[in-house]
């Protein structure tokens, strides 16, 4: 389930723990989590690495390794990376450990088993199909309206298209369409110029805003669908207006937050301030 705003804290607040960091040992645990190579090439060819820069790909983390290498994560919905000392004994979950040369270890923890890493010179071979960074120059209003024109599919599920736009998730998208005004089940299509204007900037402005509050953790201890590589919880959660809040009154209306399943994902909306039939309402 980390999206976005939690790749990015992970990545920001693991940059200045690993940079400069040499792995001295790498141990697989559930050989599937390595997407590639191999996870015995893997094992041996991470041996001797240093981390030497840090960035983000929609919902993909990179960290760069000296040798011009990659080593790509994507967390999928209960992936989590912790650094602990090499003398903590892994959990249950923890499928990859790499021991560092000051003493900690990178552990990949997954209850779900969906996370995936890559060992690559060639980052684009893993995220060719990305569309654009949401708070990049290139996803504008224009972009936007362009990828939506004749589309029949919902705008929810077009939203959680990595291929329009990478990094928006189930959280974001139901929170953004929220905040837009528009409901989730309109064909993409059927949205006027302003709606996508506004939905533009609700998107915006919404991954903005949970980035400065470091994610969104729900649920509580093992069962939290994330928190920081420190172990702490993020904040946006609390500024939530919908996600989740099924049956719970509207924060601006007061009618009751209604469920529906829209792309195999819940989705969570305001059937008055999101009227399915603008004209109409």
């Amino acid at each position: 389930m980390p999206e976005l705003p939690e790749v990015e804290t992970y990545v920001r607040e693991l940059a200045p723990v690993l940079l400069g960091r040499r792995v001295t040992a790498v141990r697989v645990k559930w050989p599937r989590t390595i997407a590639a190579p191999a996870s015995e090439v893997f094992e041996q060819s991470l041996v001797g690495s240093t981390f030497s820069e840090f960035g983000r790909r929609g919902k993909y983390m990179l960290f760069g390794l000296q040798d011009g290498r990659f080593l790509v994560v994507h967390l999928r919905m209960t992936g989590k990376l912790e650094v602990v000392p090499q003398a903590t004994a892994p959990g249950k979950h923890i499928h990859v450990i790499m021991d560092l040369d000051n003493g900690a270890s990178v552990h990949f923890q997954d209850t779900r088993k969906f996370g995936r890493m890559w060992l690559t010179d060639n980052v684009d071979s893993v995220l060719a199909k990305l569309g654009p960074e949401p708070l990049g120059e290139a996803f504008t209003p224009d972009y936007l309206a362009e990828r939506l024109a004749s589309r029949k599919a919902s705008i929810k599920a077009l939203l959680l298209d990595q291929g329009i736009v990478a990094g928006v998730g189930n959280i974001y998208a139901d929170e953004a369409l929220y905040r837009a005004r528009i409901h989730p089940s309109r064909p993409g299509g059927s949205l006027s110029h302003q709606e996508i204007a506004q939905l533009h900037a609700a998107v915006v402005a919404l991954l903005a805003r949970a980035i400065e509050l470091q994610g969104s953790s729900l649920g509580t201890n093992s069962l939290q669908n994330y928190s920081r590589p420190g172990g702490q919880p993020g904040g946006f959660q609390e500024e939530h207006w919908v996600f989740r809040r099924t049956g719970k009154p509207c924060m601006n209306c007061g009618h009751p937050i209604e469920r529906l399943v829209i792309a195999q994902r819940s989705t969570h909306f305001c059937p008055v301030c999101q009227p399915a039939n603008p004209d109409q309402a």
